[in-house]
Formats: structure tokens, C-alpha cells, sequence
């Protein structure tokens, strides 16, 4: 299996893109480059990683993100493999809209599954697909931080570049 890396310079580090030539599979930072790896050979077993500039026109879209246009991670077309309750859970994470932050018990309810938040943070932190499948956007009952594959200044990062003040 052959796929597409790209490398984006950003005030989070450098971004890590992961294309399979239609769709992106993969978001993470350079930091987090073996937890990311480890999640492509989960998914795809044996693979090569091919070094090609925007792939899919992805990384023009997230640093389109990084200044400013939050709608162009609407455009972006992912295939972040996962479990049903997974995909179900990435899926609702993409309905979150900038700005704003839910809890995991709020994002758990919206599932029809309100007793589900831990599985639905375990969802969360197996989230391939890093700022795009805005993870980030989900915080603790107690409107604090919790956990962020990324690392937590980063997750605190993200939140306030789209407007939101967290503790």
C-alpha cells in the first residue's frame, strides 16, 4: 500500500498529512509520528509512505485553517478507517462548528448514548485525523481540558485561535 506524507510548518510544529491519493487519512504532528504510524499499520498492515506536496490539496486547506478560514476543513474529504461507534463518533465530531466546545458527556448525548462518555473519549483519542476531525472541540464536565493525542497546549491553542477561552 502505497500513501501520500506531506509536512506543514505551523505554530502547532510541524503538521503531519497522510493521503491514500483520495482521501486523508491521517493528521497528526511531527512529535506523534510513531503514534500515528502505529495507527496506519493497524489500518493498512504494511504500507510506504511517499512524499508528495499537498496532497489531495489538503495541506493548502489547513494552513487556510491556520489563518483564519475555518469552513475549508468542511472541504476536506476523510477516510479515517476506525469501528462503527468510532466512525459514528468522528462523524458527530465534524458537526461541532468552530468556536464553540462540547463535553464528552454533551457529544456522548447527542449519540443517543448519554451513559457512553468514556467510550466516547476513547473514541476521541484514537482520532487519526487530528484538527480536521476537530477532537479538540470536546473538553472535560467541568469545562477544563482533558486529554489531547496533540498534547494539551496544543489542544488549548486550537480552541483559542477559533475564539474559545478555556480554564
Amino acid at each position: 500500500m502505497e500513501l501520500f506524507i506531506d509536512k506543514l510548518n505551523s505554530p502547532l510544529g510541524t503538521i503531519l498529512l497522510v493521503s491514500d491519493g483520495e482521501n486523508l487519512c491521517a493528521l497528526d504532528f511531527a512529535d506523534y509520528e510513531h503514534r500515528m504510524t502505529q495507527l496506519l499499520q493497524v489500518r493498512y498492515g504494511h504500507f510506504q509512505l511517499k512524499e508528495r506536496t499537498n496532497p489531495v490539496g489538503v495541506s493548502s486547506k489547513i494552513q487556510a485553517y491556520l489563518e483564519g478560514d475555518y469552513s475549508s476543513l468542511d472541504q476536506v474529504s476523510v477516510s479515517a478507517g476506525g469501528t462503527a461507534f468510532q466512525q459514528q463518533v468522528w462523524a458527530a465530531l465534524r458537526t461541532i462548528p468552530p468556536g464553540t466546545a462540547v463535553t464528552y458527556g454533551e457529544l456522548a448525548a447527542k449519540l443517543g448514548k448519554p451513559t457512553a462518555y468514556r467510550a466516547v473519549g476513547m473514541a476521541n483519542s484514537l482520532n487519526p485525523v487530528a484538527i480536521v476531525v476537530p477532537c479538540h472541540r470536546v473538553i472535560g464536565a467541568k469545562a477544563n481540558l482533558t486529554g489531547y493525542a496533540g498534547g494539551l497546549e496544543r489542544k488549548r491553542w486550537l480552541l483559542k485561535h477559533e475564539g474559545v477561552e478555556v480554564s
